[in-house]
């Protein structure tokens, strides 16, 4: 009968997850972390046989992968690159230039570029000063509506 070492596991464990680098699907990381999670329980317990790791290994691997998917990747997509209004909405930044009346037109930096572009003409119902953290709440065109926060 083969025997599998706990570190066999744990090697096998750092090589897929560094095999991430290489391979751009960030789904590998999770088997490797699997591998590591079936590393450090052979340590444990020196008598767990090969099916029960080769088991452990899959469920551990996809319970991981599913939990990517559901909770971590949604939060994570943040790129607005080629969205519209809906990855407008909502994004908070400083006013740069502020406006003298509610009819001016204003310069938001965000801390992140939005669209492409990390400043955008803006306007608001009420006038903007320089430094007001404000959100946006509509697009119009290549200007946004914004309200301060």
């Amino acid at each position: 009968m083969m025997q599998v070492e706990w570190w066999y596991w744990i090697i096998a464990g750092f090589c897929l997850i560094g095999l991430e680098l290489i391979v751009p699907s960030f789904t590998i990381i999770w088997f490797g972390l699997g591998a590591l999670v079936v590393g450090g329980l052979k340590g444990l317990w020196p008598e767990f046989s090969l099916a029960g790791q080769l088991f452990l290994w899959t469920v551990s691997s996809i319970s991981f992968t599913v939990m990517w998917f559901k909770y971590l990747k949604p939060k994570a997509n943040r790129t607005h690159a080629g969205q519209s209004k809906e990855g407008v909405v909502g994004e908070t930044g400083i006013i740069i230039r502020g406006t003298v009346d509610s009819y001016g037109r204003g310069t938001v930096r965000f801390r992140i570029a939005v669209l492409g572009a990390d400043e955008w003409g803006c306007y608001a119902d009420e006038a903007l000063e320089v430094g007001d953290s404000v959100r946006v709440i509509d697009i119009e065109g290549q200007i946004l509506k914004v309200i301060k926060i």
